[in-house]
């Protein structure tokens, strides 16, 4: 294909939805370029294939050394192909707090308020629930109920009641606020892509796989297409309309960068010609800082490596080939919730994933025996790092600093939230189970609670911010995501968030695609 009115760069959450509502109509030609595969196979429709990763469906990124961490690198996965992290994340459907996204519109991100995103969220989603004030029941992505959550995941949300912190049945409803059973990007079982949800085959929309972007083109200031190579073949494409840079939190501000839009000394650093002068291109990083508590168990059947789990674990996966239910239909990390650790905090400040399984490493490390885990996240952070290139080619990684606990305040909420998880973990419905805590701490003790915090902490996988928007002329875009100084060219994945939303991050995203489509067709009708 050598040319479409639209070319979006990335086929992950944003960039799908943007494509798919882009060519729904019919009247606009789209060409989706995508670095990956179409991520068609079992290790992505089964829920529970997750842990069987490849490269071919994983970037498995690494950061810089951490000084928070002790000087460790952090893990960040982040998804490969069709779908990009939808196909490869926990599948969980949240968006965030309402106070979230007026937070961005006091930040200078007008029409960004709750009031202004809840519809977006709404025509978005096809909820088994049905629709109400909160949800939508005829879009294109599918939200479930889990059907064969772990009894392990119930205890849970029992521990936390008899605390008397609430049962959430919906953390998307009218409060975030307490524990419950999470629902996930499934549909019939399967694993809901936001390629499947939004990349319908029509003829008018171009999926180009398996090829490499190296930079954006333009002429007089204005975006007029995109080079790529394929087989090793260098190409490109012209965009009539509008490009539409959707490539992750990492490769979009990477491209950006390449195509001479960023900081004007880093660039000639490089070796890259100063298109515009943008020092927040790769600023502003922001993630959920995490830390994980695991137990080994004799009790309760959770996941784990044995023999008897070998065979459980054969026995699921033949029934989810049969019928498509069972075990292997798990997200993994079945319950959780929110919480405020203080008083009069606007939203709650920490989020618990509990997890059917023993995690290390982010499940990259092989424990021995059966068990569960139980993830414990800041929620709104307030280090900041950065993406910055490695060299002038497109195809080696960036270098990602996301400054973890670089600021005082994420370690004192973390200490906060560590205590309260383990309250939880703590109590009688949990206690039933009989864990052996793998690394027992003295919680009343500061000092050692840190050290263990700052050893074994991680992201739980939400970064965003390194291309964010605003009304400033610092901002990369404005509130409509076309990128400042660069006519025709916007932006569609979480890269543009100002702020880190209190929750996961693939549903935000998503609607903000949906909204770059808007933007883009207003402006094209506007011509």
């Amino acid at each position: 294909m050598d040319e479409a009115d639209i070319v979006v760069i990335g086929a992950g959450s944003g960039g799908a939805a943007a494509a798919g509502r882009l060519a729904e109509d019919g009247r606009l030609t789209v060409a989706v370029i995508e670095a990956g595969g179409r991520n068609a196979g079992w290790r992505t429709t089964m829920p529970g294939a997750m842990p069987f990763q490849t490269t071919a469906t994983n970037w498995q990124y690494e950061t810089v050394p951490q000084a928070g961490l002790n000087g460790r690198r952090g893990y960040q996965p982040r998804g490969r192909g069709l779908g990009g992290s939808s196909a490869i994340n926990a599948m969980l459907y949240i968006r965030g707090a309402p106070w979230d996204y007026d937070n961005w519109a006091a930040l200078g991100c007008d029409g960004w308020g709750w009031d202004d995103v809840l519809p977006v969220f709404r025509r978005a989603e096809r909820n088994v629930r049905g629709a109400d004030a909160f949800h939508g029941a005829d879009g294109p992505l599918w939200v479930s109920d889990q059907r064969f959550a772990h009894p392990g995941s119930q205890a849970f949300v029992d521990a936390g009641a008899s605390l008397q912190i609430p049962v959430n049945p919906d953390f998307n409803g009218a409060s975030m606020e307490g524990l419950g059973l999470y629902q996930v990007t499934q549909k019939d079982g399967e694993r809901w892509t936001a390629a499947r949800a939004y990349l319908t085959p029509r003829p008018n929309l171009a999926t180009i796989t398996d090829a490499t972007v190296e930079r954006v083109l333009f002429e007089d200031g204005r975006a007029w297409g995109v080079a790529y190579t394929r087989g090793g073949e260098t190409r490109t494409i012209r965009a009539r309309g509008a490009v539409v840079l959707a490539g992750g939190v990492f490769a979009t501000p990477q491209l950006l960068m390449l195509s001479g839009i960023g900081p004007a000394r880093h660039l000639i650093e490089h070796g890259v010609a100063v298109r515009i002068d943008r020092p927040a291109v790769g600023a502003d990083l922001q993630d959920h800082i995490d830390y994980v508590a695991s137990f080994e168990t004799d009790v309760g059947a959770f996941m784990g490596r044995s023999l008897k789990g070998s065979l459980a674990g054969l026995s699921a996966m033949w029934r989810w080939f049969r019928n498509r239910t069972g075990p292997m239909t798990t997200p993994f990390a079945e319950a959780g919730g929110f919480l405020s650790t203080l008083a009069g905090l606007p939203a709650p400040d920490v989020q618990f994933h509990f997890v059917i399984g023993m995690v290390e490493d982010h499940g990259r490390a092989q424990v021995k025996g059966h068990g569960y885990s139980c993830h414990v996240c800041v929620l709104r952070p307030e280090s900041r790092g950065s993406v910055r290139l490695a060299n002038g080619d497109a195809r080696t990684m960036p270098l990602i600093d996301p400054a973890f606990l670089s600021d005082r305040r994420d370690m004192d909420v973390m200490l906060r939230g560590v205590r309260a998880m383990y309250r939880i973990l703590e109590a009688p419905p949990m206690r039933a189970f009989a864990g052996r805590d793998r690394y027992p701490i003295d919680l009343t003790d500061d000092i050692a609670l840190e050290r263990l915090i700052r050893a074994r902490g991680d992201t739980v996988y939400h970064p965003v911010g390194t291309a964010r928007m605003g009304s400033d002329a610092d901002a990369v875009c404005d509130p409509a995501l076309r990128v400042r100084g660069a006519d025709g060219l916007y932006l569609a994945d979480a890269s543009i968030m100002p702020r880190l939303v209190s929750g996961n991050t693939n549903a935000p995203t998503i609607m903000i695609g949906e909204r770059c489509a808007d933007f883009v067709k207003a402006d094209l009708s506007a011509r």
